[in-house]
């Protein structure tokens, strides 16, 4: 692979404007297709097969008309007064009659004929029905409900808009992704101390996530695509696209630092460090992919979008980098550095030494070993606690803005009807039996009302043959409630008299039937993504201890940030710090989307820090020679690294839909943990303890497992043996 690697970034070097052309002509050609083909995205999270969705489909045959998006337009009268004012009264009807004659809309019901008035008579809604589902609405089918509630706010009410008609979706990006660019600009100038050096990585990324980004978008037009897909491929692209350049950049200075001409080392850089990269990328694409084996649409979706752009992120490190590091020449080098490099390349003047070959704080960790590990294993173990407590489902209304008209018409209704008003459970029953058919289902209507946490059981509405009818169950409880959730089980194990059948179905089943799908496959998907990891790290490293080691570093990162997932998110634990205002489930995707994330980009650091250490012991380093050397020559870059990740994904955190926002949270806190935790203290630590024993492989296993170096082809490595340090001259700083 190194030699093929060797090749690509020769190649791109040396036909830099020709590589940056196609790649300019590529993005205008995808960005020209984003904008032709896109279309709105389908967040109507759901899973084919499941008894909600196949209760909701026969819903629509049985009740035609009833399958296109529905609306309700909330309305609360001024404070001490009533909407049985007389004026109020007259405005509504002037809106239901409006509402009605509006394109699109089938029906609009007037509250005080349907019963939706509030006991106190304070709060109302109208109900609305359009003849087509929530994405194929007219871009202005809010604009035209708003006009139509005019005489209602010219009459003084206050008037809110909930359900998935009227949710306006929020463009990907914003100010918090801005915010954590710019923090990631800082840190990667700190780190290479040269402007140019420091813009390079955004080169790369930035063409990466406008390309993936932009295919996502084109392709909504022919396939359904959930607007969280478009979000994950711009936040892993972003991060990983700097990231991958910057592990490449980092390798390209030290060896210009060696006296290595331009040319040379970056065909040199892309076939070692590209190699790494290729790895690091392969493994987030392939744990992404795997996603399809939950066997749930969306997410397989959402696991394509990301991996097809962090792949571009690959792919534009190895070409793009390489052609524009061509023309920064030596650019890419603080300038107090770049004359004292042309006198090297020059003469016969030592190279520069680029990176310190000690790190005093691998020489604390590999002094105290056994310490070191307990210390930072305990403390992970305690962060991880809150994690038995986690609860998956999906946010409600109650997840949005404070501000919006969504949150304040849930509010609305919450406060006159109840909090389980917002999350009606639909019950869907079927008959053959005539008059006693009619009778059978009434008695189960009955059951459902003498059920826990039942506050309202409407009468049956049969359809035009009297073959179904439909219920509706009010809870006590909100609808991402856990009272709520058991309630959904509750119904479905209600045994129904006669030959009558019945199904479960309304947004709150649906949501349940999801999260509990999810949850399903969880254990499935991590002991598949256990399985890839120890295979992957068994041929990269060829050692049985170290993808043990690796693996129980990934598991320690994903229970710690589970804890803290769980603790601020649903517990509500320091939520004002990281401006949580929403406390709930946890989104019930995000584990099996975090598991394949966390496990990518865990691989990631093990791989540029482990593969340094493994050249420097193939090079005749003793074990813990080569921890510290290998450490010190990759710890500050996986640093830089670690920061920019973590910056981008808190960036992330500042967007005000909740699921956003957890996933940003999440993924922040996955990279601190396992760059800083798990990589750059336990990782050490452990190595330093297992000595020689690290690199141990049986021979009979060595002739079945192929052979990739990662730290080059083995006839280019310079072979160290005769002037390797002495564990005591490393850990003093000697050479």
């Amino acid at each position: 692979m190194g030699k093929v690697l060797h090749a690509i970034g020769a190649f791109s070097a040396r036909r830099a404007w020709a590589v940056i052309i196609a790649w300019l002509i590529l993005m205008v050609g995808v960005g020209a297709a984003a904008v032709t083909f896109q279309e709105p995205a389908d967040d109507s999270f759901s899973i084919p097969g499941t008894q909600s969705i196949e209760t909701y489909e026969k819903y629509g045959e049985e009740f035609p008309g009833a399958g296109g998006a529905t609306a309700q337009l909330v309305i609360a009268a001024p404070e001490g007064e009533t909407l049985a004012d007389p004026d109020a009264m007259a405005a509504i009807g002037a809106s239901v009659a409006e509402l009605s004659a509006t394109a699109d809309v089938t029906s609009a019901t007037d509250p005080f004929a349907s019963m939706a008035v509030s006991p106190e008579g304070t709060v109302a809604y109208i109900s609305v029905s359009y003849d087509e589902a929530a994405g194929q609405l007219p871009e202005g089918a809010l604009d035209n409900a708003t006009e139509a509630a005019q005489p209602m706010v010219d009459a003084g009410l206050q008037v809110e808009f909930a359900g998935t008609a009227f949710t306006e979706q929020a463009p990907a990006g914003g100010a918090g992704e801005v915010i954590g660019m710019l923090v990631a600009v800082v840190v990667l100038y700190i780190t290479l101390r040269a402007v140019v050096a420091a813009a390079l990585p955004f080169v790369t990324g930035i063409a990466a996530v406008g390309v993936g980004v932009g295919t996502v978008t084109a392709l909504t037009g022919f396939v359904d695509l959930p607007s969280t897909a478009t979000v994950l491929a711009l936040m892993l692209g972003l991060a990983v696209g700097i990231d991958y350049s910057l592990f490449i950049l980092a390798r390209h200075r030290t060896q210009l630092l060696e006296g290595m001409n331009i040319q040379e080392s970056i065909a040199k850089a892309i076939g070692t460090s590209g190699a790494a990269v290729v790895f690091a990328g392969a493994t987030v694409v392939v744990a992404l992919v795997a996603l399809f084996m939950a066997n749930i649409p969306f997410l397989t979706a959402m696991g394509n979008a990301a991996a097809f752009t962090v792949a571009l992120a690959v792919i534009a490190a190895l070409t793009l980098l390489p052609a524009v590091m061509s023309l920064a020449g030596l650019k890419v080098l603080p300038k107090k550095l770049r004359a004292q490099v042309v006198q090297i390349q020059g003469d016969d003047t030592p190279a520069i030494e680029a990176e310190p070959s000690t790190n005093r704080w691998v020489r604390f960790v590999t002094n105290r070993p056994a310490t070191v590990l307990i210390a930072g294993v305990v403390g992970m173990g305690i962060i991880a606690i809150p994690a038995a407590d986690l609860r998956l489902g999906l946010p409600s209304a109650a997840s949005q803005p404070e501000e919006s008209t969504g949150y304040q018409a849930y509010e609305l209704l919450a406060d006159g009807f109840g909090a389980g008003f917002n999350g009606p459970i639909l019950v869907l029953a079927e008959t053959d039996e005539g008059t006693d058919g009619a009778a059978n289902v009434a008695a189960i209507g009955e059951e459902f009302a003498g059920l826990e946490n039942v506050a309202f059981v409407s009468p049956p509405v049969p359809n035009a043959d009297g073959s179904a009818y439909l219920f509706q169950v009010i809870p006590t409880t909100a609808p991402d409630s856990a009272e709520t959730e058991q309630l959904v089980h509750d119904i479905r194990d209600v045994e129904a008299s006669g030959d009558v059948t019945f199904g479960v179905t309304g947004e709150t089943a649906i949501l349940v039937d999801v999260s509990e799908g999810i949850g399903s496959a969880l254990p499935g998907y991590l002991a598949v993504v256990i399985g890839l990891a120890l295979i992957l790290l068994l041929v990269v490293f060829r050692s049985i201890l170290i993808p043990i080691k690796a693996l129980l570093g990934f598991l320690l990162t994903l229970a710690a940030t589970t804890g803290m997932l769980v603790a601020v998110f649903q517990w509500g634990w320091l939520s004002g710090l990281f401006g949580v205002e929403y406390t709930g489930p946890i989104v019930a995707f995000l584990p099996i989307i975090g598991i394949g994330i966390t496990f990518g980009l865990a691989m990631d650091y093990e791989v540029f820090l482990v593969s340094r250490m493994r050249e420097e012991h193939l090079n005749g380093r003793d074990a813990k020679s080569a921890i510290i050397v290998g450490y010190s020559h990759t710890a500050r870059v996986v640093t830089a690294a670690a920061l920019i990740m973590g910056s981008v994904f808190f960036g992330f955190m500042l967007d005000d839909d909740v699921i956003i926002k957890s996933i940003g949270f999440a993924l922040a806190f996955a990279v601190l943990f396992d760059a800083f935790v798990v990589r750059m203290t336990l990782v050490p630590a452990a190595m330093k303890l297992m000595g020689e024993s690290a690199w141990w492989m049986p021979k009979w296993l060595q002739k079945v497992v192929p052979e990739i170096h990662l730290e080059g082809d083995p006839e280019d490595r310079k072979v160290i043996e005769a002037d390797a340090p002495a564990d005591d001259e490393v850990a003093t700083g000697s050479r």
